[in-house]
């Protein structure tokens, strides 16, 4: 923790909060956390937290915006780097990539999940509806490839945080539904599971 001589500035704890937050989060699902354990996590106060970000439901609210914002700043990374692979190619590992960090990708199921809540619903929304415009508008995907891209991100997340993949190993069939999503990347997609 920072001393009064090492003051953090005040954007730089805001994101070390944020991501601590995504890791509390996505263990514990909003139900399960609190301020006080993103506060512990972050290695700050809980009345800082709460300072700065008001109710745990505002937490979650800007937690989930934040994770949205790192999927949403992966796939424009790799649409901006041109390899010679396809968009949907470079699009799909940078999200495979970026679902390494368990809590990106569980933040973003419980936000999903909690899609009724009035307050937190209507942000799962709209991230998820940025994804699909920038799919659409800076990818220039088509309506298949738009639904083939998504669908198959589901499927992963599914696989991600259901432990299928850890299960494979040790599992016929989990290893053949890993199979015939992953193809031949099956490998690299069991090596980064279990990492």
């Amino acid at each position: 923790m920072a001393t009064r001589s090492e003051r953090i500035p005040a954007g730089e704890r805001r994101e070390q909060i944020l991501d601590a937050a995504i890791a509390v989060f996505g263990e514990l699902g909003y139900a399960g956390a609190t301020t006080d354990r993103v506060a512990r996590a972050a290695g700050i106060s809980q009345p800082y937290v709460v300072r700065i970000f008001g109710t745990k439901e505002q937490l979650f609210i800007e937690t989930l915006r934040h994770t949205m914002g790192r999927v949403l700043a992966a796939f424009r990374g790799a649409l901006a780097r041109d390899d010679g692979r396809s968009a949907e190619q470079r699009l799909g590992e940078a999200y495979v990539l970026l679902m390494e960090d368990r809590g990106v990708l569980l933040t973003m199921l419980h936000g999903f999940m909690l899609g009724g809540d009035p307050a937190i619903g209507p942000v799962a929304r709209e991230g998820f509806l940025e994804i699909f415009r920038m799919l659409r508008d800076e990818a220039r995907f088509t309506a298949d490839q738009i639904h083939r891209f998504l669908a198959d991100g589901m499927l992963i997340n599914t696989l991600l945080a259901s432990g299928i993949a850890l299960a494979a190993p040790a599992d016929r069939d989990a290893a053949g539904l890993m199979e015939c999503t992953f193809g031949e990347q099956v490998g690299e997609a069991l090596a980064r599971a279990s990492a």
